[in-house]
């Protein structure tokens, strides 16, 4: 028994900055690519970070619930959707997945709908700056119970002690009256070792069974363009084995995971592949790795 994929949906949309917006286009698309309903989602988890306008409550996941239309009936036998926030920056939505597969296990809800994503807080630009390096785009993972060999296995966590090598905050003594659409990004001189040293942890853990890598793909964070294949190279995977999401308006920071397998799903780049390594790192520093056995056809489960 697991936890599986069933399908992606993503939004870079260009008429909008809203991670909400955005959030919520990628998980109706998830949804309208195989036909679930919305009243078959049971669980919504939103694990994105920066939200528009530095929003506190209510809790975002309700509004990316109500932007994707799920939910909202309200007469006494309608089907409820239970949503929350859960943030751990970019590790967020490994954390998600495991939280969904408890729910899926206990058979409480049919599918569990997993959403990220960050926007500039201001609302004024989609593209990464010096200042904040996080590019707008909603990503969605729709995830079923599944009886057979496929899907998820044990989630393996990280973390190493010192400073949190990532920090994002507003700077209260400054903001003034603008600080709604304000964010200060601080990275530490050697964050990118600090959190590849973490994510090789996360990873090995994961891998510790596997004796031939060489059926495996790797899906990473991308805290630095270069940070997947740095993390290939230190655990023994080809490069031709990397797989990752566009990179081209910046890190997309929480959505990095699913915007790679969706990518790799459309573009057909996982044949020959029986299994993906997911491994997420961030802020802490911290991280968190999975295997993921492909399904036989993931031309339905995508």
């Amino acid at each position: 028994m697991g936890v599986r994929i069933k399908s992606t949906g993503i939004s870079r949309a260009s008429d909008t900055n809203s991670i909400v917006e955005n959030s919520g286009r990628a998980a109706r698309k998830s949804l309208e690519r195989v036909g679930v309903r919305p009243d078959q989602v049971g669980v919504l988890i939103n694990a994105g970070i920066f939200r528009d306008s530095n929003t506190v409550e209510p809790a975002v996941s309700a509004l990316i619930q109500k932007a994707a239309g799920i939910g909202l009936e309200y007469a006494k036998d309608d089907p409820r959707t239970f949503s929350f926030d859960l943030m751990n920056g970019a590790v967020g939505v490994l954390n998600a997945v495991q939280v969904a597969a408890s729910i899926l296990d206990t058979a409480s809800a049919e599918h569990v709908l997993v959403v990220s994503g960050d926007t500039h807080p201001s609302l004024t630009t989609a593209v990464a700056t010096e200042d904040f390096p996080y590019a707008t785009v909603g990503a969605a993972l729709l995830l079923e119970h599944t009886d057979e060999g496929d899907g998820f296995g044990r989630v393996h966590t990280a973390a190493a002690e010192g400073s949190p090598a990532v920090e994002a905050y507003v700077d209260t003594a400054t903001m003034g009256a603008v600080g709604r659409g304000l964010m200060t990004i601080e990275r530490d001189p050697d964050f990118e070792d600090r959190l590849l040293a973490v994510a090789l942890d996360a990873a090995r853990a994961a891998l510790s069974e596997v004796t031939d890598l060489s059926g495996i793909a790797l899906i990473a964070s991308t805290p630095t363009p270069q940070f997947p294949k740095l993390l290939a190279d230190a655990l023994g995977i080809s490069q031709d084995s990397v797989r990752t999401p566009d990179l081209s308006e910046g890190d997309p920071h929480t959505a990095s995971l699913p915007l790679a397998y969706h990518r790799a799903v459309i573009e057909d780049s996982l044949g020959g592949f029986t299994q993906v390594l997911f491994v997420a790192a961030g802020s802490g520093p911290s991280a968190a790795a999975v295997l993921y056995r492909l399904p036989a056809t993931t031309g339905i489960h995508e």
